[in-house]
């Protein structure tokens, strides 16, 4: 049995008696957070009326703090291929008097954890109301965890739930667990500023832009097409991630450091020979075609050696995007670069003079 199947096996052994409710969905950790223009953080407990509480979604609040605003944008794509988010973290859910309110209404069905959803109002007032023990699949094994009396009522804190980025990821299945305010639980997966940063970075939206050639719409074979984009086409991105209720929060920088250049065909050349060309003390990139330059080599951009034949060449050119952070606690540090890769059409002709 695949371990999905086992857990699920696991769980029904355990509570199937109670009605407990399995479920095999998707358990999305980008849901409302991507709305950066939310005045505040989505409410802790279910629906508009109560009746659910929704599959593990996130509550992490994410506000773009500057960079490019409107126009076409896209994420960006790790260099290190081997780099990705957690695929799982804890959140605080609910205070006690939502979970209360939650718990003791007639049809209280919910997300227990990412991947286990209890139905009906029994299973939670068991546990959460009167103390009894529950049961739940972890780490490959049936975990009891201890019941509490009366929702805490009365204490400080909340409720904590796992999220899941996606519904292979199984390592934040406790069944949703209490921990005083103003502190971090000292479980596996607790989130950290570096969570935060890690989350934010797959919310960087960067510029679609295309870089300026000259000539413009069709290159001339053995002669060069110059490539730049001018100052301030590009600058840097900063997109801030905050954990309500836990005082964790992540700033993530992304700072575009070079344009890389792929001509599309082996019968070319680009300037330089890396194909990278660097950004400029000013924020611009390459330098613009002058009248008079034809002939000379540009600091940035291409030499196509054979024309086109009614299909263009495909030219790409990727910018590299330098990604730092800081959070809360004084904490800091690098994540791996990112591009972001836009293509073109070139069409080369066999003309061998061009307009000066």
């Amino acid at each position: 049995m695949t371990t999905p199947a086992l857990r699920a096996a696991g769980w029904g052994a355990a509570m199937g008696a109670a009605a407990a409710l399995w479920t095999g969905g998707i358990a999305h950790a980008d849901g409302p957070a991507q709305d950066t223009t939310s005045p505040s953080a989505p409410p802790p407990s279910g629906n508009a009326n109560d009746q659910e509480v929704s599959a593990a979604v996130s509550r992490i609040r994410v506000t773009q703090k500057s960079g490019p605003v409107g126009g076409k944008q896209g994420t960006l794509s790790s260099t290190d291929v081997n780099w990705e988010p957690p695929p799982c973290w804890y959140e605080p859910v609910m205070t006690p008097e939502q979970l209360k309110k939650f718990s003791e209404t007639s049809d209280a069905l919910g997300h227990v954890s990412p991947h286990a959803s209890w139905g009906g109002k029994k299973l939670w007032t068991d546990h959460y109301r009167d103390g009894k023990d529950a049961y739940n699949y972890e780490d490959e094994s049936m975990v009891t965890r201890k019941g509490y009396k009366d929702y805490n009522l009365g204490k400080d804190g909340y409720f904590w739930r796992g999220v899941a980025r996606d519904q292979d990821s199984y390592d934040c299945e406790r069944v949703m667990f209490w921990q005083d305010a103003g502190e971090i639980p000292d479980v596996p997966n607790a989130p950290t500023a570096e969570t935060l940063a890690d989350y934010a970075y797959d919310k960087v939206k960067v510029p679609d832009t295309k870089v300026e050639l000259k000539p413009q719409t069709k290159s001339t074979v053995n002669l060069p097409t110059w490539v730049w984009l001018d100052k301030g086409t590009f600058k840097d991105v900063k997109v801030r991630a905050e954990l309500p209720n836990t005082n964790l929060w992540a700033e993530t920088t992304a700072k575009p450091v070079a344009l890389h250049l792929e001509p599309g065909t082996e019968d070319a050349e680009v300037f330089p020979a890396s194909g990278d060309c660097e950004i400029n003390d000013d924020g611009s990139i390459g330098t613009p075609y002058t009248k008079g330059s034809a002939d000379r080599t540009p600091p940035c951009g291409i030499r196509y050696l054979r024309a086109t034949d009614g299909t263009p060449y495909h030219l790409s050119a990727s910018i590299t995007w330098q990604i730092t952070w800081e959070g809360s606690g004084g904490t800091g540090g690098d994540l791996p670069d990112g591009t972001f890769e836009t293509t073109q059409d070139m069409n080369v002709q066999e003309i061998q003079s061009i307009n000066r």
